[in-house]
């Protein structure tokens, strides 16, 4: 743990692990933003990326958000369901959202197209296949989408290597809500190394 996000520093740190065991290193997955990428490529010779699922659906989630908001739809509770896994969705919650999606074709598609790109994800695939069916999403989605459109054809190659393994960078968010509630629970800290030594102790079990 170190206090900088310069990507030379996290360099310099992740480097003093031996060469031989970075070398093991097979996937490392990550969101979309940020200069990430390059610190793997230098510290992880032998890593493939994986842009974690979560990252992808949230950035759908998000302009999906958009479009509720463009289309006026401000009902009580429609962000909830629109965002929510159709498939979790109790009774009760699908004739709302069913009357949430009569008030708007064009919110209608997009969440459609939306929980159709979710679907991707819950199916075995190969990385070609899943390669295919995400292609085929965003020729037939650019219709009702524009901004994740290109966010995702820009980092397709590690979308689709989630694939590989089904890897994703769940552990490290729990990980990053727990120091959170850290954060929270000591009101913040007077410097640095009191923050580390506070989570290192509470991650040393």
């Amino acid at each position: 743990m170190i206090d900088s996000h310069r990507q030379d520093k996290i360099i310099e740190t992740l480097s003093q692990q031996p060469l031989a065991v970075r070398e093991q290193v097979e996937e490392v997955s990550m969101d979309m933003w940020g200069d990430f990428p390059k610190v793997v490529k230098e510290v992880f010779p032998n890593a493939v990326i994986v842009i974690d699922r979560f990252h992808v659906m949230k950035a759908v989630n998000d302009e999906l958000n958009k479009i509720r908001k463009q289309v006026g739809m401000f009902e009580r509770g429609s962000k909830f369901l629109l965002l929510k896994n159709g498939e979790d969705l109790k009774e009760e919650e699908t004739k709302n959202l069913e009357q949430i999606l009569s008030y708007s074709t064009r919110l209608k598609k997009a969440y459609e197209w939306k929980e159709e790109f979710r679907a991707i994800y819950e199916q075995s695939l190969s990385i070609e296949e899943g390669k295919k069916k995400i292609k085929q999403w965003l020729c037939q989605a650019y219709t009702i989408y524009c901004e994740v459109i290109g966010t995702i054809q820009s980092h397709l190659d590690g979308i689709c290597n989630y694939f590989r393994n089904r890897t994703t960078n769940s552990a490290m968010e729990g990980m990053n809500n727990r120091i959170k509630l850290i954060k929270r629970q000591a009101y913040g800290f007077v410097n640095f190394q009191n923050f580390r030594e506070r989570l290192l102790a509470c991650f040393s079990h």
